[in-house]
């Protein structure tokens, strides 16, 4: 595969450490441990094995990943390992796809208050989805999902939403028969982004009553009560983008799918053009335009750029794949089990079918780039000891 000419790793590692010195008030200790991780990331400072070729004796160094999974380079192969986990889920029906958007004012005050806004933007669109699929006027069924946070634009501004995969129907509210969703169409997205609206706006309330929230700078004021009660009122009669795509061309398709989305970093290595004296350019697509002028290309000073990046570490522990409904993971196996009976189908793992491994059970680990044989570890480089300072208050003692 063609290395990209730009990576993010380059960007951080050149000027980096000017500007971490720079900002270290402003920078969190996630954000400081991601620069940190990128920047070493493939490199010396990690180790990695010394190989050789078992044909023609070409030797080489590989060097260990980060595994951080805010990394370009790490989410490839770790996206590949979830998806041969989730390969056994896949049910022989349709899958769709919907998302559920926060409006900018919210997505403004999620940036200090992150683990709360995005915890209830899962647990919202989780409930919204179960109520509207549970009502008889609708599907009357217990339905299952997985949601996936992003919390970028294209233009990595910050823009909180989750993509939710969903089979395309559920069990009957006694649990005796499957009930499929009409052919093309899931639910209603108005009810859907009503009812999502309405829960939010509900729960947001009650986490600030339970003082979960802090506002800074031009928000400062909205820790009062009533300041708050005031900024949320508009936003009870504005719009709010839930949409739902037609369904995926069959489960292979929900698998590229997943591939491409579950393990998004908030830009990918591909999207870069260029990096130099003028800054950091890169591709993006701006929604608002139609046809081609939607693919564009922007350019931002190397500060700016790797802060829109740092916007988007997630807060330590919090997990962005989340399951619910018939796949939670509590009870996934024995409803998938219950489901397969109804509608007289069977796990199909077979090799053939599982196009993210498909040719690649016997492939070697390491290949020779002169002559494409396996190549052996022979030697292993050790990472580097890292120097820590003696702590703060040692004199003290």
């Amino acid at each position: 595969m063609k290395q990209p000419a730009v990576e993010v790793a380059d960007i951080f590692r050149a000027h980096g450490p000017t500007w971490r010195h720079a900002q270290h008030s402003h920078l969190s200790l996630g954000q400081l441990k991601v620069m940190s991780a990128i920047e070493q990331c493939r490199s010396a400072a990690l180790g990695g094995h010394v190989l050789s070729c078992t044909e023609c004796a070409h030797t080489d160094i590989s060097y260990n990943s980060c595994r951080n999974r805010h990394c370009p380079k790490c989410q490839a192969s770790a996206a590949r390992r979830w998806l041969e986990a989730r390969q056994t889920d896949l049910l022989p029906v349709d899958y769709y796809h919907v998302v559920f958007t926060l409006p900018a004012p919210i997505s403004a005050i999620a940036y200090y208050n992150k683990a709360v806004i995005y915890r209830l933007l899962f647990n919202v669109a989780a409930e919204t989805l179960d109520t509207i699929a549970a009502d008889p006027q609708h599907l009357g069924a217990r339905i299952g999902a997985t949601l996936v946070l992003h919390t970028w634009g294209s233009a990595l501004t910050h823009h909180p939403h989750v993509h939710g995969i969903v089979p395309g129907g559920g069990l009957s509210l006694d649990g005796t028969r499957w009930v499929a969703c009409k052919p093309g169409f899931f639910l209603p997205v108005r009810v859907l982004s009503r009812l999502f609206r309405r829960r939010f706006l509900e729960a947001l309330s009650q986490a600030h009553h339970a003082g979960q929230l802090q506002f800074f700078g031009e928000y400062a004021a909205l820790v009062d009560a009533a300041a708050f009660a005031d900024w949320l009122a508009p936003l009870r009669n504005c719009e709010w983008v839930v949409y739902a795509k037609r369904p995926f061309a069959g489960p292979a398709a929900v698998l590229a799918y997943l591939s491409r989305y579950t393990h998004r970093v908030a830009i990918s290595n591909r999207r870069l053009v260029a990096f130099d004296a003028h800054g950091v350019t890169f591709r993006w697509k701006d929604y608002r335009a139609k046809g081609r002028t939607r693919h564009k290309i922007m350019t931002l000073s190397t500060d700016e750029f790797m802060r829109r990046f740092l916007m988007h570490v997630l807060p330590s522990s919090f997990h962005r794949i989340r399951h619910y409904g018939l796949l939670a993971n509590a009870g996934r196996k024995k409803n998938l089990v219950l489901v397969r009976k109804l509608l007289h189908a069977t796990p199909d793992t077979s090799p053939q079918n599982d196009e993210t491994s498909a040719g690649t059970a016997t492939q070697p680990t390491f290949v020779c780039p002169d002559c494409g044989a396996a190549m052996i570890i022979v030697d292993i480089l050790v990472r580097e000891s890292s120097i820590r300072a003696p702590p703060r208050h040692c004199g003290a003692l």
